[in-house]
């Protein structure tokens, strides 16, 4: 792959096989994250799990300390009384069955969707269209659920989900270059916490196998899991 001079001089930063402590990645990230934007920094981790079993999935949600930096535009689907409530909460959009079928109908603009109970029989034919992205509603994330208000706000703050896909690895931004290193640093934190914490009962050996961070445009930077693991007990 041809590579940029930008990318070439962040990757000359970054000594050729060495593990990073935690700290001292995401202090790297600021140095390395040149691009013109500002970029987001973001966190791969390799799971010792088989995601093709059920009692191996990893997935939840985490409220990071300082968000992502992104405002997401939130979507509600919800009937009767729920939907003033997911207006009064600052949902940006809201409706039913009509919203429904603008989905299944290919509309996409909007970057979450948190739907009540009662929603679901009708939600659940999008599954093909929102699964893919990653949006589907579901009460493991928190995003099927009665407590509109409560839901609406954890993600207008920052809440992300995370899970692993089919090679067992996860995928989360926890914020921008803008941000101070102290505030990265307990964003990531605070994600990896989080990721430990809902490690399968039935996983044996090594839970985490790897941790990458990176900017957007950046290269990726090897963590130290054992140091990484001890920064965040």
């Amino acid at each position: 792959m041809k590579r940029s001079k930008r990318y070439k001089a962040a990757a000359a930063k970054i000594e050729k096989g060495k593990l990073y402590g935690l700290r001292e990645a995401v202090e790297l990230f600021k140095e390395t994250a040149t691009a013109k934007f500002d970029e987001s920094i973001e966190v791969h981790v390799r799971l010792g799990i088989d995601p093709r079993h059920a009692d191996q999935q990893v997935r939840s949600t985490v409220a990071l300390p300082h968000g992502t930096g992104v405002t997401k535009k939130v979507l509600v689907l919800a009937q009767g009384e729920k939907i003033k409530e997911a207006e009064d909460a600052g949902a940006d959009i809201v409706g039913g069955d009509d919203l429904v079928q603008r989905i299944a109908g290919g509309w996409m603009d909007f970057d979450a969707v948190i739907a009540t109970p009662d929603m679901m029989k009708s939600v659940g034919r999008l599954g093909k269209v929102l699964g893919p992205r990653g949006l589907m509603p579901s009460a493991k994330s928190g995003t099927v659920t009665f407590d509109l208000a409560n839901a609406v706000k954890e993600i207008k703050a920052g809440r992300v989900e995370f899970r692993a896909d089919k090679a067992g690895i996860t995928h989360n931004s926890a914020g921008r270059k803008n941000f101070s290193v102290d505030q990265l640093y307990e964003n990531v934190k605070a994600l990896l916490q989080a990721i430990y914490k809902v490690r399968p009962a039935s996983v044996k050996g090594t839970y985490v196998k790897s941790i990458a961070i990176s900017s957007t445009m950046g290269p990726g930077i090897a963590v130290d899991t054992a140091l990484a693991q001890k920064e965040t007990a």
